[in-house]
């Protein structure tokens, strides 16, 4: 694994150091560029909007770039339309993933749409609402283990004795490829933005668009968001090595993991200015905003960007900063116990 020293500095740094510090991340310019027409256009374009009100409350200029207006409501169909046809140029048909919810939707829609039979593994602990919505979109659905890397034990056992082709979030570079055409489209929507909020699970989305943000978007400031519950990534960027935890901790499921994938940490060391951590309240008040500012009902996952302004206003005071809305699968009771109940209280 390559070590954080002399790519976390990397303000002010000269163009040719950072186009050869990219020459160590997985990813290509082409071929993200290529991956585009790939995507159903359901996921691509999606609307990058100033939200004044948010703005004003914030103290920052704030664009929501948002991810949520297509048949799985969330940005994981971007990655999930790559690999799938991968696997089916590669003459796959069937597929396997675990997943906390999210990436087993998206995985189902697009193995449906190319004939590809679809297996999601996800914990006995994942959210009912995504796991209804993976059975509709026609995958099998099995539960084993307590969390997400439980799960990825039993993916993988399950595509090595059935043949499968396995769909591992964030190594999967298609995954990471299909998730950097949002940074295509963040710089081609506002070319002098300063900031961009990623919220940090797998590491797709974070090293997809840090990429293109670090190839094609200048000087712009690229964090990745995780929550305090779920720190593996986030430690593991700090102390530039792989470091895993013991439990996750935390409302925001779709960033929830304890095992760091090496090859992403690289990535993300290159690509990455820097990997905040946020509370629980900050992400519920987050979600909070996000409703009450902007009409928009988020997943906690989605809030973890304004959840970073929340505890660090100074830090993005009168800047363009961007954060990507990155999923909106949260069931009723949920979003009324985190954001609603709490607002209602004297």
């Amino acid at each position: 694994m390559r070590s954080r020293m002399g790519v976390q500095d990397r303000r002010g740094r000269d163009i040719l150091r950072v186009v050869k510090a990219l020459d160590s991340v997985r990813l290509r310019l082409d071929r993200v560029r290529g991956a585009v027409g790939e995507i159903d256009p359901a996921f691509l374009d999606t609307p990058a909007l100033v939200c004044a009100p948010l703005g004003e409350a914030l103290g920052c200029s704030v664009t929501l770039k948002i991810e949520t207006l297509n048949p799985v409501r969330c940005f994981k169909g971007r990655g999930t339309e790559t690999v799938t046809a991968v696997a089916r140029k590669q003459g796959a048909s069937r597929v396997v993933c675990a997943s906390a919810g999210n990436l087993g939707q998206a995985l189902a829609h697009s193995g449906s749409r190319r004939g590809l039979e679809v297996t999601v593994v996800a914990a006995r602990t994942a959210n009912p609402l995504k796991l209804r919505q993976i059975a509709g979109f026609g995958a099998t659905v099995r539960l084993d283990g307590e969390d997400i890397e439980d799960a990825r034990v039993v993916a993988r056992e399950m595509a090595d004795a059935d043949g499968a082709y396995l769909v591992e979030d964030s190594l999967d570079l298609a995954t990471c490829e299909g998730a950097a055409t949002i940074g295509l489209e963040l710089v081609r929507d506002d070319p002098n933005l300063d900031v961009v909020l990623v919220a940090l699970g797998g590491g797709a989305m974070a090293s997809g668009v840090g990429y293109t943000m670090r190839a094609l978007g200048g000087d712009v400031e690229v964090i990745g968001i995780q929550p305090l519950g779920a720190p593996a990534m986030a430690l593991s960027w700090r102390q530039g090595t792989v470091v895993e935890t013991d439990r996750i901790e935390t409302i925001a499921d779709g960033v929830a993991g304890r095992c760091p994938i090496p090859e992403v940490l690289d990535d993300l060391f290159v690509v990455l200015d820097d990997v905040v951590l946020v509370r629980e309240e900050s992400i519920k008040e987050g979600m909070r905003a996000l409703y009450e500012h902007a009409g928009v009902v988020v997943e906690p996952s989605a809030a973890l960007g304004i959840a970073a302004i929340l505890e660090d206003p100074e830090r993005f005071a009168g800047r363009r900063v961007t954060t990507i809305v990155c999923g909106s699968n949260v069931s009723p009771a949920d979003f009324a116990r985190w954001v609603l109940e709490p607002a209602r209280r004297p």
